[in-house]
């Protein structure tokens, strides 16, 4: 059985990550075509050289990082809020943005800008997705620092305010050093939320806030193009990283 149950699980990891080792693969291909020629960092230089990659790479990093700050800071105090005044109802709404399709967020929240815009004479932009992604990513926060504040123990801070402490004093000095690693596990998991997404993000974006996932899906609608393995062999590296990173401080005590 052991045995067994070894090899389904190499089986199923090769069936997720194989198509992701393929890529990585052909990145170094210098052939533009799936037959092997040589070894070769051609697409690495043309997915650097080109322009709209790199402009698109900018947006998407000032996207991920100002949804990343306002999205935890957010979150951090909805949960501290919950964990205080534990409301059944609203914790439960919370989730709600989790579990509804992206393509219903995409479509309500283009529908709220445009009812709004029409009175605040504003344009979609990169304010629009920031908006967007701050909304969808707050939930991720809330789950994340909830799930720590649930192992806490609340009479510290009851202690703390009984020794003469504020009410932000024994936050700041008691429960918040406890939540440190469960915080910037929820920014990262939002950074690599944010920097992925695309069917939101597509629809609330102007026409100079285009993201990376956007841009490489056009050129992968126009045509095959080497440079966008290259590219997207660095994005599963970098997020990878990010992914192992936030699981590591989500099981630190």
């Amino acid at each position: 059985m052991s045995r067994w149950l070894s090899l389904y699980a190499v089986a199923a990891y090769a069936f997720l990550h194989l198509p992701l080792a393929v890529l990585a693969v052909f990145s170094f291909n210098s052939s533009r075509v799936t037959a092997w020629e040589s070894f070769s960092f051609t697409w690495y230089r043309a997915a650097f050289t080109d322009p709209q990659l790199s402009e698109a790479t900018v947006n998407s990093f000032l996207i991920g990082a100002a949804a990343t700050i306002l999205a935890t800071a957010i979150g951090t105090l909805c949960a501290y809020a919950l964990w205080k005044r534990g409301s059944l109802p609203i914790t439960s709404t919370l989730y709600l943005s989790m579990v509804t399709p992206e393509i219903v967020l995409g479509i309500a929240l283009l529908a709220l800008y445009q009812w709004m815009f029409r009175y605040l004479g504003l344009q979609l932009g990169l304010h629009t997705v920031i908006l967007a992604h701050v909304m969808f990513c707050t939930a991720y926060v809330v789950t994340v620092v909830a799930a720590r504040l649930r192992s806490i123990d609340a009479s510290l801070e009851e202690a703390a305010l009984d020794l003469g402490a504020t009410d932000w004093q024994a936050f700041h000095r008691v429960t918040l050093p406890q939540l440190v690693p469960a915080i910037v596990s929820a920014a990262l998991l939002v950074f690599i939320t944010s920097f992925d997404d695309f069917v939101i993000t597509s629809l609330v974006a102007g026409v100079d806030s285009e993201t990376l996932p956007m841009v490489i899906y056009a050129m992968a609608r126009k045509g095959f193009n080497p440079a966008v393995n290259a590219i997207s062999t660095m994005i599963v590296l970098g997020l990878g990283v990010l992914i192992l990173l936030s699981s590591r401080l989500e099981r630190k005590p």
